[in-house]
């Protein structure tokens, strides 16, 4: 007798059947041996079907619709502004484009290794470049089909693109001393900024964020609290980019440094005039300097010391490289460069904690080969004892 408004039956066989009706008009029939198990394949199924509706309705749409609407309708009420500008350019320039190609409009299987396979195979991309976007297509499908059984499938055909380790930049101690003598013979202050980075490892945005407020002369240290970039406004009744001053990368970037004596004494011979506890420290007033004019008087200064121009960012490796050359340990560095966790840094710098491995295991060499020369001479002159 069947269960009323439930489509549940009890057969003669003596087995429970139920049915679900899909929205095509036909009945989808799941079949149990007690009424509790019918009625619990039964929400599955209806769940199942309520899914698979959902995903093809998304999927039936242009996917490069898809993207565009996660990234305005979504990113862009959770994450910081220069997070989402970077993330825009990549959607806008990569992975938008090629869904809206003739044959990609689908998010499948297919479509998504052949992305996968575009980025890694062009030439001007960089391979930190390439996992970027990857990782930002992998997000956004995750977050696209977040309720869609699809959604795995998907994922498993995203392979990251390069291999890790790859070895960074800097600049040799040579080329280092010719940058930071170049700049401590300039009058223009920005210059002691540049050797203020290649002690401490800070970010060209925390440079241009340092306040004299932040400088404690007594104790000796600095404090990072602030960023500074310039991003894209996305508002048309507005400039096209604003300098804006926010939180650093990640929570382990706030953090406090030593500063070496030399530097402080330089920073300390700055201009008495300008020092009020407000103002940014590069830029003598309440306004920011600006990271893109920085990186240009950066450029100059570097060609004018006759090295190689690199970008800003190769002044903080050239920081980790030093201190790993110096001996100090990989969490104490960690710590002073602000990355999120100590696998970072090792990561990042695998290359030069190869070099210093090389050279603790020449060091052993070398006390083997004295400790061999001292059993020799024992050989050679043994102890006489009475």
């Amino acid at each position: 007798m069947p269960r009323r408004g439930e489509n549940v039956y009890k057969r003669k066989d003596g087995r429970w059947e139920g049915r679900v009706l899909e929205s095509g008009g036909k009945y989808k029939y799941v079949y149990a041996k007690t009424y509790k198990e019918v009625k619990a394949r039964q929400r599955n199924y209806e769940d199942y079907s309520k899914e698979l509706n959902k995903q093809k309705s998304n999927t039936s749409k242009n996917t490069a619709e898809l993207f565009q609407s996660w990234m305005v309708c979504s990113l862009s009420k959770r994450v910081k502004p220069s997070t989402y500008e970077s993330y825009y350019w990549c959607t806008t320039k990569y992975i938008i484009p090629f869904f809206s190609r003739p044959g990609n409009e689908c998010l499948s299987k297919l479509t998504v290794t052949q992305f996968v396979n575009a980025i890694r195979e062009n030439p001007a991309l960089s391979v930190s470049y390439q996992r970027k976007i990857v990782t930002i297509f992998k997000l956004a499908i995750k977050e696209i089909l977040a309720d869609s059984p699809n959604q795995l499938d998907l994922l498993q055909n995203i392979k990251s693109t390069g291999a890790a380790g790859t070895p960074i930049q800097a600049y040799s101690v040579i080329e280092q001393q010719q940058i930071e003598k170049t700049a401590l013979s300039s009058d223009d202050s920005r210059a002691l900024g540049i050797v203020l980075c290649f002690y401490t490892g800070i970010r060209l945005g925390e440079l241009c964020a340092l306040k004299w407020s932040d400088i404690d002369f007594e104790a000796g240290t600095l404090s990072i609290s602030k960023t500074v970039s310039r991003i894209k406004t996305f508002n048309p009744e507005k400039q096209k980019t604003a300098l804006i001053v926010g939180t650093p990368k990640s929570q382990k970037s706030v953090r406090k440094i030593p500063l070496p004596a030399f530097l402080l004494r330089q920073l300390n011979q700055l201009e008495s005039g300008t020092r009020e506890r407000n103002n940014f420290i590069f830029s003598h007033n309440t306004i920011p300097a600006d990271p893109r004019s920085y990186q240009r008087f950066y450029k100059q200064l570097v060609l004018k010391a006759g090295v190689e121009y690199r970008k800003f960012h190769v002044i903080r490796h050239s920081f980790a490289t030093r201190a790993l050359e110096i001996g100090i340990d990989i969490k104490t560095l960690s710590e002073i460069l602000g990355h999120s966790n100590v696998s970072i840094t090792l990561n990042v710098y695998a290359h030069s904690l190869l070099e210093q491995k090389k050279i603790a295991i020449d060091k052993l060499n070398d006390m083997h080969k004295k400790l061999m020369l001292m059993d020799s001479i024992a050989v050679i002159n043994p102890v006489t004892r009475t």
